[in-house]
């Protein structure tokens, strides 16, 4: 890691101050100009991120996603200015034009920053707690990457070795996203994560009183972080000489996560809005501005000023950011030279390939025999673990029962956790009962580049990790949530423990791919499909959602057409179909023994298996007609769960049978035929519909 600047070369000139207020006169106009925004917390916070962007981060502004650089996450998305204007000031690619058009249509400055969106901005970050979590899985990420390439490297000497940098406010460490994820880091002795929290004690409904009196510092110590606190320079400023001390220390912390508490005030230094809620969410008003701007020395009549020697002096990052680039080439130039097999994999890896031959390792299944889909899942994974070193992941202390324990010798703990097969770079990882960072923990995994990363929980829990989980899909991250226990198969849990909605609404989601196997050979072909569409020959990415079972169900004999998400699993005989049974799941069963009813009732019968609606929407009218003929009117749809997703394909003259209401405590196998989840119930709405369709062809006669 590099060790420039130290807090004995630190200089703070009177450019550097003018630079800073800039930042501040910048977020005023820029907020004034759109109208609404959030311009307090960037005012304050200019001198932090002044100083990390300027004085401190390893990056190069040239090359955004150079593997060597730091990471910055900017939790408090609120706040976006405070990186916008960072990223204009140091040449990552916004212009002034681009703070101009804040918040407004088609510019590269929306309201909260967005991954893929901005050059430089590391992810999307908004919901509050999120950034925090995400830091996490970046930290954790860069550890584990270590570990693939460099792991004999003695700590700061690896070019695989660098920081992530975090800023959070008040907000953000009130959602309880950030405690899990903050007790993760603490457990996991993440000495290359530096939290900085923005201390002013301001939130919208005015001063944080109102809602916290807890001692922050004192949790984050129970946490097990090095925790610091800067003082406030006499005027109320932040301190930049104090940030950057307590910085640096938090480099010099490998041994824990670090947390730097930073005294602010809201607004500083407009004389009026300064420590106001007001000054959170809206804009300060041209006669407030022009006060601060001269408070400051700027001419209160100009907007958007920047003098040509602020800018001169702040594109300095540009070179130096080249600088240090050129010095991690050689490192990296060096330790390819020492570790050729590992550079090979580095450069498969970093490329977005799989490695060759992967797919022959994923198994198949005998037919005939009755398996848990979770459990061919467990299978599946430890199979592609052997031969993909890069996936990893593991269970919100679940693994046994979501049978997501990759290698059973190897945990990724830190040095000195007693329990055997900790390892610092080991491939299971424990996230514990933190289901919620575990998500968003998974997306900055994702996010840092060079691992591919699955996490597991009950299907019923994802309401725990939703937010994190849209964030997945509105940033088209690759990442696998392996959600098992999905439906009232699971039985004596009871209601609370039986998704009934999940499937519905995880499937609202947009970019989300919800994948229902109904079989073993159905959930080895879907991982399958899954780790093809990691690759970057497949293009964007997207987050997928496996929804697995805990009872056993029968298995049928493979079918690639699993990958195009919905296919034909038994074919009509005696002619044409004249009714289309559609299934997910385990009630693929129930609907191939209702085909067999209705056949022998001389009724041609289809089973259509569709484990993923996604999928199948992604193919082309004539396949999709192939699999749904638009001329046969009756069908029925079979789910364990609300039938929402299926009125479309069923259409008025079609049946649904599905779980409008909570389940219950009892056998799973009792609950399916209370509930009428049976071949009978499949073959009698099969009836009802193609009465329905006889109706209204006698109709129109």
């Amino acid at each position: 890691m590099s060790t420039k600047p130290t807090t004995t070369d630190f200089e703070w000139t009177e450019l550097d101050q003018r630079a800073v207020d800039t930042v501040r006169v910048l977020a005023m106009d820029s907020v004034q100009k759109v109208g609404n925004g959030h311009p307090g917390t960037a005012m304050s916070l200019a001198p932090a991120a002044y100083v990390l962007f300027q004085k401190l981060m390893r990056h190069d502004p040239a090359d955004a996603d150079w593997t060597g650089r730091d990471r910055f996450v900017l939790s408090a998305g609120h706040s976006s200015l405070t990186l916008y204007i960072q990223l204009y000031l140091a040449g990552f690619g916004l212009e002034l034009d681009d703070l101009k058009s804040f918040r407004t249509w088609g510019s590269k400055t929306p309201g909260h920053p967005e991954y893929g969106h901005t050059t430089g901005v590391e992810t999307t970050t908004g919901p509050l707690g999120q950034g925090v979590a995400n830091a996490v899985g970046m930290a954790m990420a860069a550890r584990y990457e270590r570990g693939l390439f460099d792991p004999e490297a003695a700590a700061g000497t690896s070019p695989f070795d660098h920081m992530v940098y975090v800023i959070a406010g008040d907000g953000c460490l009130q959602e309880g996203i950030a405690a899990e994820a903050s007790s993760m880091a603490g457990h996991q002795k993440l000495g290359n994560l530096v939290m900085l929290w923005d201390d002013n004690h301001i939130s919208i409904e005015g001063d944080t009183e109102t809602a916290v009196s807890e001692d922050t510092c004192a949790r984050y110590e129970a946490y097990g972080w090095h925790v610091q606190r800067v003082a406030q320079l006499p005027n109320g400023d932040l301190d930049p000489a104090g940030l950057a001390a307590a910085l640096e220390a938090a480099k010099a912390e490998t041994e824990r996560p670090s947390f730097i508490a930073a005294r602010s005030i809201i607004a500083w230094p407009a004389p009026n809005a300064q420590n106001t809620e007001a000054a959170h969410g809206s804009a300060l008003g041209e006669e407030e501005i022009a006060a601060t701007k001269r408070v400051m020395g700027f001419d209160p009549e100009q907007t958007f000023e920047v003098a040509d020697e602020v800018l001169a002096h702040t594109r300095g990052a540009l070179d130096r950011g080249r600088e240090a680039r050129a010095e991690w080439e050689k490192s990296f130039a060096a330790w390819r030279t020492a570790n050729p097999e590992r550079a090979a994999e580095f450069d498969r890896i970093a490329a977005g390939e799989l490695p060759e031959g992967w797919a022959d390792h994923v198994p198949s299944f005998e037919t005939g025999k009755s398996v848990a889909t979770r459990a061919a899942s467990g299978k599946v994974l430890q199979a592609l673990g052997a031969v993909i070193p890069e996936l990893w992941g593991g269970s919100a202390d679940l693994a046994g029962s979501n049978n997501t324990t990759i290698d059973k010798t190897s945990s990724f703990l830190p040095k000195g956790n007693p329990l055997p097969g900790a390892d610092p770079y080991g491939r299971t990882i424990h996230f514990g009962i933190r289901e919620h960072s575990m998500a968003a923990e998974m997306n900055g995994i994702a996010l840092h580049g060079n691992t591919r990363i699955y996490g597991g929980t009950f299907l019923v829990f994802s309401d725990y990790m939703r937010n994190a989980v849209r964030l997945s899909a509105l940033m088209h991250l690759p990442v696998t949530y392996v959600w098992t226990h999905d439906s009232i198969g699971l039985g004596e849990d009871g209601p609370t423990h039986q998704p009934v909605e999940h499937l519905a609404t995880l499937r609202a989601i947009p970019g989300l791919n919800i994948v229902r196997p109904a079989d073993a050979n159905e959930t080895a072909l879907a991982w399958r499909e899954i780790m093809r569409r990691w690759t970057k020959e497949f293009g964007v990415g997207a987050p997928h959602g496996l929804a697995l079972t805990r009872q056993g169900v029968p298995t049928y004999e493979a079918d690639e057409n699993t990958a195009k998400g919905g296919y034909v699993r038994f074919e009509a005989e005696g002619g044409e179909p004249q009714v289309v049974l559609i299934a997910t799941g385990s009630e693929l069963q129930l609907a191939v023994e209702a085909r067999e009813q209705l056949q022998a009732e001389g009724v041609p019968t289809r089973v259509v298996s569709m484990p993923s609606v996604e999928w199948f929407e992604e193919q082309d009218q004539a396949y999709r007609d192939s699999v749904l003929p638009p001329s046969v009117k009756a069908r029925v749809a079979v789910e364990a769960g609300i039938g929402l997703t299926w009125h479309r394909y069923v259409g008025d003259a079609g049946r649904i049978v599905s779980l409008e209401h909570f389940g219950a405590s009892a056998d799973g196998k009792l609950l399916y035929r209370e509930f009428g989840f049976t071949p009978e119930a499949v073959a009698a709405a099969a009836r009802a519909s193609l009465d329905h369709v006889a109706g209204l062809a006698d109709a129109a006669h």
